[in-house]
């Protein structure tokens, strides 16, 4: 648990006594860090007492993980587990290999965060080791420092083998019933993570606008799609943490290939590209937005065709979502007008009232994704509730879910005409239900193809001056 010292032939680091006793010698330490408490403490708090009540009698211990290699002694940039992110708040700054250990075996609920605390300045330690050394990685927070933030009693990572010996039997994530909670206690969204969701929604909405004014230049380069990527990319890491999930820049037919990462094609003008990109903050809050924009500022008739076919259905979802429905009547809305649509268009080979049989369903092979899924510190977030808390679930308020229907007519689709055929749609905005309905948080970005044009060319405008 947390970091250890790998071996390396990269360099070697001077050893002698009057180096050790001189570099550890004539550090200012009287700057300090940080030691306020943090806004989420008050509600990680609850949070914590909450998941004990549900394991009153246990000892849980939730690990935030260890970094992931990406090639020999080079990381992926760290990200915590989220189920131990949600109950301490710490985000982006968690020390990798912290694990969270909360005690319900008393009346009084104890929590503890073990981390590996600051390395001393006397130890080879301090300026050797590229894995946690401050010279290599920068400063870490003391123990102190990350209880006065958190407002949770912190430990020395290496006392925890003693303290488990002790403690007996834990409860881990690995336990189905254990991650399942964690999954649902994030079902519904406190005012912090109301707070910043709504933040990483922002923070996306500015980023697209990058994403418009990258097009222009985007047409010039053979691989356009990553100019469109790398443009959105900047933003979330100027503003946030990282990206929320791997961007689609999937310009023409790929926009047709739901999950389109490459992201290595060219734009072209009078082609659409679908763009479905999140800003993750520090807190690890995530958006999920998508846009179709024409490359070159305007809709073709077959585009604003298909365009408003899934608008129709994402505003159909809309106007249902209210607290006390099905999460999964949000998607059979949507899904409806999407059969009614590809009927009228003439592509259905049984009539809509026959397609839309159970047994049948041709339409879904024009879109054959869900309408919603939830949302927050994961995209796909709440994954491992039981299906009867999820898409048999009830609305509640503060509950943050995507609405995201779409069509998609591949390149090589013999069922439909040669006009519509290798154009991809999809929008998608991130909503908050209220108590008498839902908000769109990522209303601010336009929806329809009048108001995306007007906004295009703003954009650009803008861009020129």
């Amino acid at each position: 648990m947390g970091k250890k010292s790998k071996p390396t032939n990269r360099s070697r680091t001077p050893q002698s006594k009057t180096f050790l006793k001189y570099i550890a010698s004539g550090w200012d330490d009287s700057q300090g860090q940080e030691t306020s408490r943090w806004e989420v403490a008050d509600f990680t708090e609850k949070r914590r007492a909450e998941i004990a009540k549900q394991f009153k009698g246990k000892v849980l211990m939730i690990a935030a993980g260890e970094p992931k290699v990406r090639s020999n002694d080079d990381e992926y940039r760290y990200r915590p587990f989220s189920g131990f992110a949600h109950l301490t708040g710490w985000g982006s700054a968690t020390v990798p290999g912290s694990v969270l250990v909360i005690d319900a075996r008393k009346t009084k609920v104890h929590s503890t965060l073990y981390l590996m605390p600051t390395a001393d300045k006397n130890s080879d330690e301090f300026f050797a080791n590229p894995m946690i050394g401050e010279f290599w990685v920068g400063a870490r927070p003391s123990l102190l420092q990350v209880a006065n933030q958190l407002g949770i009693e912190t430990e020395d990572v290496a006392k925890l083998p003693k303290h488990l010996e002790k403690i007996g039997k834990v409860v881990t994530p690995k336990n189905a019933k254990l991650a399942e909670a964690l999954s649902t206690l994030r079902f519904i969204k406190d005012d912090y993570e109301i707070s910043q969701m709504r933040e990483a929604v922002n923070v996306s909405i500015r980023g697209f606008g990058d994403v418009a004014r990258s097009l222009p230049k985007a047409t010039t380069h053979s691989r356009g799609e990553r100019v469109v990527e790398t443009a959105f990319y900047s933003r979330a890491r100027l503003e946030g943490y990282d990206l929320g999930y791997g961007t689609i820049a999937a310009s023409g037919a790929h926009a047709c290939t739901l999950h389109w990462t490459n992201n290595d094609g060219e734009v072209k003008p009078g082609d659409l590209i679908l763009v479905d990109a999140g800003v993750e903050l520090d807190s690890l809050y995530t958006a999920d937005i998508t846009r179709t924009i024409p490359v070159n500022g305007k809709f073709t008739k077959q585009q604003k065709q298909i365009y408003d076919a899934v608008l129709a259905a994402a505003d159909a979802a809309f106007a249902i979502a209210k607290p006390g429905i099905k999460f999964k009547d949000i998607h059979n809305t949507a899904i409806e007008v999407i059969a009614q649509k590809v009927s009228e268009f003439g592509f259905l080979p049984v009539t809509l009232e026959e397609s839309l049989k159970a047994e049948n369903q041709h339409h879904r092979r024009y879109m054959v994704h869900g309408t919603s899924h939830h949302l927050g510190m994961d995209v796909h977030d709440c994954a491992q509730a039981r299906r009867e808390m999820y898409q048999e679930g009830i609305l509640q308020p503060g509950m943050v879910f995507t609405i995201e229907p779409g069509l998609y007519f591949h390149a090589n689709d013999l069922t439909v005409p040669a006009e519509f055929r290798g154009i991809g749609v999809r929008i998608e905005d991130d909503v908050l239900v209220t108590e008498t309905g839902v908000e769109n948080l990522s209303a601010a970005l336009p929806r329809t193809t009048a108001e995306l044009e007007a906004w295009y060319a703003q954009e650009l405008l803008g861009a020129a001056g």
